[in-house]
């Protein structure tokens, strides 16, 4: 009878042509790009750097795999029957929101010091390279603090707490909690994104009120408290539900969590109101309004997300084409590969680009720094995440079979690629409010001009291509056209940027391929670029 060797004695098990795992990565020392775009942005670089060289440790990367493997789990009940409405996490889940919170995801915007929003996207760009289901929650804790101020009382609680930099996952009323987390539920079955189509209904009851009614999707239903939306006799008005009254637990039942292709491990759920109690933000029948500020903040974040998830690809491929060989070369040497990777760069940069901008106008003070807030926001979360799902895809290739497995982070990037471009508005959507934003907003578009202008005269085919744009719509387009339009301003703008920042591989590039179109219809089908240089910024 033949023996079978041993699996260490079998040809082909010494690994000889093939990296080994990452190693640890100091996520802001090692880009080079962030850090340009950070100092161009005003952030508070110190804090940017103690936060990239913690989240780049490998027990950082563990907790982040730990967390999305060990998926949440919905516990409704408890052994005797009665309600719990509770969602188990994964301790990595809970050490990755501690520590998120710790860096000042959600309170560096609000400390009074400069830069504070800039610096806040400099953690949603890092962290959403370890494990984006963290960012949910923390991300509305951030953006709720301003829809507060439509409430001085509630504000006074629960501001503290939201920024506290402090994660407290007890189950408590939030007066007795270190820091507490806040969420949002808006969307219903019949609504959509058309929240005035809702139908859960509020009730007065003394100073506060009850609410009934299904929500479709709740995110993150083990936050402290979620504003919501529901129907008064007024018209569709805001309130701040809590989760934990004194000494019981708020009417506020989970229906199941949602099976998503990716975020998995954020626990998205549905949920019902059976006589909530809720605290009323705002007038009411000004719902819309009271959380639209919210909703603006998150979309500050669903523009910095994507740009954190192509450079933690980008920075997979590079460790990989660098110790694979292939045809008695290292892949990263041969012409094809810097083609694509080169090509890939542009999209990181111009996304990156145009989500810092963004978060440097939320730190203006001035009415022009708000408008154009606005506007670049949702420039850039349209675009950035239309390019995002593009850029993985590729990436995932570069790695080959190895990029299709879940040893590496390839699959879940890829999961998470669509996400941030339907979260708080899908395309259509931002194109639609892209139109209402510069047709009611007459700063809006100056600010838009001025920042498209300051980067004239430094390359013809920009100003060309500027010219052109201005000539094909010297108003606003049809609403038909509204995805053109919105791709080539957000073009346009990022190419301003990139011009201004000077750096010559990334302007003429973007420019040449981006603006001026001289490339193919698929990644890498380019020729002309400083494909080193490019490369090199990775």
């Amino acid at each position: 009878m033949t023996q079978i060797p041993p699996q260490s004695d079998l040809p082909g098990h010494e690994v000889e042509n093939q990296p080994g795992p990452p190693p640890a990565l100091d996520l802001f020392a090692s880009d080079l790009p962030l850090r340009d775009a950070l100092a161009r942005a005003g952030a508070r670089m110190d804090h940017a750097a103690t936060a990239g060289a913690r989240l780049g440790t490998e027990e950082m990367r563990e907790a982040g795999w730990a967390a999305r493997h060990h998926l949440p789990e919905l516990r409704l009940f408890d052994r005797g029957g009665r309600r719990l409405d509770e969602v188990a996490f994964h301790p990595a889940y809970h050490a990755l929101m501690a520590e998120g919170a710790a860096l000042g995801y959600a309170s560096a915007a609000w400390d009074g010091q400069p830069g504070g929003h800039a610096t806040h996207a400099a953690l949603v760009y890092m962290i959403s390279q370890i494990e984006p289901g963290v960012c949910c929650p923390l991300t509305m804790t951030y953006a709720a603090v301003p829809a507060l101020a439509a409430d001085p009382g509630l504000a006074a609680l629960w501001r503290p707490k939201l920024t506290a930099g402090v994660y407290d996952a007890q189950v408590l009323p939030v007066g007795e909690k270190a820091g507490a987390t806040l969420g949002m539920a808006m969307t219903e079955k019949q609504g959509g994104s058309d929240v005035r189509a809702n139908t859960t209904r509020a009730v007065r009851e003394g100073d506060d009120y009850r609410l009934t009614g299904h929500k479709w999707f709740c995110s993150a239903p083990m936050s402290d408290g979620f504003l919501t939306l529901a129907q008064t006799d007024a018209g569709l008005t805001c309130f701040l539900v809590p989760r934990w009254l004194e000494g019981e637990r708020n009417a506020i039942h989970i229906q199941r969590l949602k099976d998503k292709l990716g975020n998995r491990a954020n626990a998205s759920s549905e949920i019902e109101y059976h006589g909530a109690l809720a605290h009323r933000l705002g007038d009411e029948g000004a719902g819309v309004r009271t959380i639209i500020e919210m909703v603006h903040h998150t979309r500050l974040d669903t523009a910095v997300a994507p740009a954190g998830l192509m450079r933690a690809g980008l920075a997979e491929v590079k460790h990989w084409v660098e110790g694979r060989r292939t045809f008695q070369r290292r892949l990263i040497d041969q012409p094809l590969m810097q083609a694509v990777l080169a090509d890939l760069v542009l999209d990181w940069e111009g996304a990156l680009a145009l989500a810092m901008r963004a978060a440097e106008a939320f730190d203006g003070t001035g009415e022009a720094d708000r408008a154009f807030a606005r506007i670049s926001v949702a420039l850039a979360k349209f675009v950035n995440n239309k390019r995002c799902p593009v850029v993985l895809v590729e990436a995932m290739e570069c790695l080959g079979g190895m990029g299709y497995v879940e040893d590496t982070p390839m699959p879940m990037l890829y999961r998470e690629a669509p996400l941030n471009g339907i979260w708080e508005g899908s395309g259509n959507v931002i194109c639609l409010d892209i139109l209402r934003t510069l047709a009611k907003e007459p700063l809006a578009g100056e600010a838009l001009a001025a920042e498209l202008a300051a980067a004239t005269g430094a390359d013809r085919r920009y100003d060309a291509a500027l010219a052109a744009h201005r000539e094909r719509w010297p108003g606003l387009p049809e609403e038909g056209e509204a995805r053109w339009f919105a791709e080539s301003l957000a073009g346009l703008l990022a190419a301003s940027i990139l011009i201004r920042a000077g750096v010559a591989a990334v302007a003429d590039g973007y420019v040449a391929t981006r603006i001026e179109g001289a490339r193919g219809h698929v990644p890498g089908a380019v020729s002309g670029l400083d494909n080193r240089a490019l490369v090199g910024r990775i």
